[in-house]
């Protein structure tokens, strides 16, 4: 085995890893989110993202942008918004400026379902990673990633 092959077998388990923990934690969430709210990962991603667009230029998503951000292709995105449309939980409308353009709003029942759920991803989320990090091969992970979004102060 050269050097290399060793490099490449590092990296490859290092990924392992990181998608190990990615699944754990996402199944996790998804467990809390869908027993406390009925909603699921995705739908709550799309909830949240959608809910950070404002008024004026670049305020809100098209499709495309809306897709990229929750990692879903295109149609499943559509079939997700169709979801939450039909949940009373956003409203799609055609671009003012350009008929081609679909964006979505989140309605008040989705802001308020979406605030009634932070609180569950939150503790979901801190609880994947707490169990994740007394796992020897996933604790190096854990450690970057709260090491990542630790105040600069802090981290020293």
């Amino acid at each position: 085995m050269t050097a290399t092959d060793s490099a490449l077998t590092g990296l490859a388990q290092g990924w392992c890893a990181l998608s190990l923990l990615h699944s754990r934690i996402e199944a996790h969430i998804e467990r809390a989110l869908q027993s406390a709210h009925d909603l699921s990962v995705r739908e709550y991603s799309l909830l949240d993202v959608l809910s950070r667009q404002h008024e004026g230029p670049g305020g809100h998503l098209q499709m495309k942008q809306v897709a990229d951000a929750v990692v879903l292709s295109q149609s499943a995105t559509t079939r997700l918004v169709t979801r939450l449309e039909d949940r009373g939980l956003l409203s799609r409308y055609i671009c003012d400026t350009d008929r081609r353009g679909i964006y979505t709003n989140v309605s008040e029942a989705g802001l308020d379902l979406l605030a009634a759920a932070r609180p569950t991803n939150d503790h979901a989320l801190r609880e994947a990673l707490s169990a994740a990090a007394t796992d020897p091969e996933l604790e190096p992970l854990v450690q970057a990633l709260e090491n990542a979004h630790r105040p600069a102060a802090a981290q020293g």
